[in-house]
């Protein structure tokens, strides 16, 4: 059986042979595209299971690409792996806080790369069968097959690593989680994300949650806690 349709976007010639080789080698389906306008017109035209992007393209740049895809409905939810040269902290904290699920700096292994990949692959495809249940706070109702939340009646427009939070937080009130827990309930034990990325989802969670962004509150010194009141 044919595994995942895979799109890499570099501008590089070599490196999209290299990852296409690769990806080839595994079975999967892999289409490529070389500029972010070419990049965003195959995402809304072709069944992608997954998107290979680098930051620094002509033209569009990766995190303008990845902007564009989480706010059409049509490909939001299409996980995003972020390969690039730029590993500092602040082009990282960007691409996760638009809603990429991983990132692997160049140079890179095709191993690491591909083993990120399938880590993303593997929790998308495991979310909806977690708990396919309605867990309602108050005026907050998370619908977490459908992977909907309303917040006093209106719907709300989540990244894929809010909702993910949200969740977490909601499902055990009252409980004080680390910023290491949520990062390895969230994405994994393997991932190698920062203090201050999982503070910005907390402040996106908090502005998009309006009036109920007091339900997740900072506990000084140790992480965060969801309360009810």
């Amino acid at each position: 059986m044919k595994k995942e349709k895979i799109l890499v976007v570099d501008d590089e010639e070599d490196i999209l042979e290299l990852v296409r080789y690769n990806l080839d080698r595994e079975g999967y389906q892999v289409t490529c595209a070389i500029s972010g306008e070419a990049a965003l017109e195959t995402a809304a035209t072709e069944q992608v299971d997954l998107i290979i992007l680098d930051l620094m393209l002509p033209g569009i740049d990766g995190l303008e690409v990845a902007r564009r895809l989480k706010q059409n409905t049509a490909t939001n939810q299409i996980p995003i792996v972020m390969l690039t040269a730029k590993g500092e902290e602040v082009d990282v904290v960007a691409g996760l806080e638009l809603g990429a699920d991983d990132y692997v700096t160049k140079p890179f292994s095709p191993r690491i790369l591909i083993a990120r990949m399938k880590a993303v692959i593997r929790r998308r495809g495991g979310v909806p069968d977690l708990e396919n249940e309605v867990l309602t706070i108050r005026e907050l109702s998370i619908h977490t097959g459908r992977r909907h939340v309303t917040a006093n009646g209106k719907s709300l427009d989540l990244t894929y690593t809010e909702f993910q939070v949200l969740y977490f937080l909601a499902r055990r009130p009252g409980w004080v989680f680390t910023r290491s827990q949520i990062v390895d309930a969230v994405r994994g034990d393997d991932y190698p994300v920062t203090d201050r990325s999982v503070d910005v989802q907390i402040v996106g969670l908090r502005k998009k949650l309006g009036p109920l962004g007091h339900y997740i509150e900072t506990v000084r010194g140790v992480g965060y806690r969801f309360i009810e009141n």
